[in-house]
């Protein structure tokens, strides 16, 4: 599923803490062993953890945060993609919300399953950010332990808070068996659309509400999700969805039993929902070179292989052409779209080799490694749009039109990083699906590109405020 790690990793200890814990990103464990603790400063991006990696259960190998996983503190994030200057002017999210829909959890069961407070505020003690406003809504999952989260509910709600330190995040619970098939997904996914948006003006999709590749629905299923879609859009909220972490193969309708390895996934050359229904803005995955010096942006490629789990569900920047959705007026006379919806339509860091440094705490203990997936990439996007909405002054809503108005004049290579190497293939030995590549302007890999959000939130504050034209 979105954002979901198989294979091991060492965990990089700060001072005077233990380490050797375990970790589960999603629904997958990961198991850690002791590391180099961090100087005294606290943790560093340029810092190195150990000399090799364990070998994960699909045959790969991840590394947290040494020398062949370049890791980013939030500070250096901020300043790749632009987002240093806008909280320098105060644009830091204050008085936007931000929606996340997780799956909720019944018990503590450390290191797998922490409580959310205490990783936020080791996260926030960590690299100096202001306290995290979260609250839970637990209306629909009923959870006795709202705040106990996997790494994955941890890497949505830091990747916002990351770059939008002053935004209110809410945690919307779903019900712990949402992934499980698609008569559960669908509803789930309908249920906290029309939550979500009664809750916040974003709502950032990565695991929980997704539903699967565009063959797992059936038409009237499909009609529904998209009401539900049009709902927020009625209510000027914007729905960010990952593309997934398949490349050109579409997320499996059975999410939890095919990625827990009980079940048979068969890939299938398809996008996925939600990214795919075009009131929805798709975000797709990138590899991020920036200086661990000044955290300037270097370079971006597409995220794929071979930084990704060769036959696992993380190996590359979700990406295609719908069969369900004509193309929307946005896409028309795009170089590279076709006849149907293309996905994505923009992109962030998603590289596992290349992407945020995540912080879980236990009983006092700090873990931190790095985190991976479109689950990066969305809530990054999610984050711009609530610092668009603080600087419009109001909700800007299905921001679609405007991004494309914007990345089709003259300041595109301003507002945009144009990501033009890479590509989205992947391998289930002994089968490969050819995917696409990116190239110069959108791609259905990378879409447009990723934020220089310096530019990018104020032409998009103009544009989607005046209706996608100014």
């Amino acid at each position: 599923m979105v954002g979901f790690r198989s294979g091991t990793a060492r965990c990089r200890r700060l001072p005077g803490r233990a380490s050797g814990l375990a970790l589960a990103i999603g629904l997958l464990a990961a198991a850690c062993s002791p590391a180099h603790p961090a100087s005294d400063a606290g943790p560093t991006a340029g810092a190195t953890a150990g000399a090799s990696s364990t070998a994960s259960p699909s045959g790969g190998s991840a590394a947290d945060c040494d020398s062949v996983t370049t890791c980013y503190t939030p500070q250096q994030l901020q300043v790749a993609y632009g987002v240093r200057p806008l909280l320098d002017r105060g644009i830091d999210g204050r008085g936007e919300t931000v929606v996340l829909p997780e799956l909720a959890e019944s018990r503590l069961n450390p290191p797998l399953v922490t409580d959310m407070r205490q990783d936020m505020a080791a996260f926030d003690a960590a690299y100096r950010l202001p306290a995290a406003r979260m609250r839970v809504d637990s209306t629909l999952a009923g959870a006795r332990s709202p705040w106990l989260a996997f790494g994955e509910e941890v890497l949505d709600v830091e990747m916002v808070h990351a770059l939008a330190p002053d935004a209110t995040l809410v945690i919307l619970l779903l019900p712990s068996n949402s992934l499980d098939n698609t008569a559960n997904t669908v509803p789930a996914a309908i249920a906290s659309l029309r939550r979500g948006s009664a809750e916040g003006g974003v709502i950032s999709i990565s695991a929980a509400a997704q539903i699967g590749g565009e063959h797992c629905v059936s038409r009237a299923q499909e009609e529904s999700v998209h009401k539900a879609l049009q709902t927020a859009a009625s209510r000027h909220v914007t729905v960010v969805a990952a593309s997934g972490d398949i490349g050109a193969a579409a997320e499996p309708c059975d999410v939890y039993t095919a990625l827990a390895g009980g079940g048979t996934f068969t890939p299938v050359k398809e996008v996925t929902l939600l990214a795919s229904d075009p009131l929805v803005l798709g975000a797709g995955g990138t590899t991020l070179t920036a200086s661990h010096a000044t955290g300037a942006w270097q370079g971006e490629t597409a995220w794929g292989l071979p930084y990704g789990a060769v036959g696992s569900a993380f190996q590359a920047s979700g990406g295609g052409f719908s069969r369900l959705f004509s193309r929307p007026g946005y896409q028309d006379g795009v170089p590279g779209t076709g006849a149907t919806r293309g996905v994505p339509d923009v992109s962030a860091d998603a590289s596992g080799h290349a992407d945020l440094l995540m912080v879980l705490s236990n009983n006092g203990t700090r873990m931190v490694r790095d985190g991976g997936g479109t689950s990066a990439s969305a809530p990054i996007w999610a984050a711009l749009i609530a610092l668009a909405d603080q600087y419009a002054g109001r909700q800007l809503g299905f921001v679609n039109p405007a991004i494309y108005q914007i990345a089709r004049g003259p300041r595109y290579h301003q507002a945009f990083h144009d990501v033009t190497t890479g590509n989205n293939t992947v391998r289930f030995p002994p089968r490969t699906i050819t995917g696409y590549r990116a190239a110069p302007g959108w791609d259905p890999v990378t879409g447009w590109g990723s934020p220089d959000a310096r530019v990018l939130i104020p032409l998009l504050a103009r544009y989607a405020a005046a209706g996608g034209s100014a």
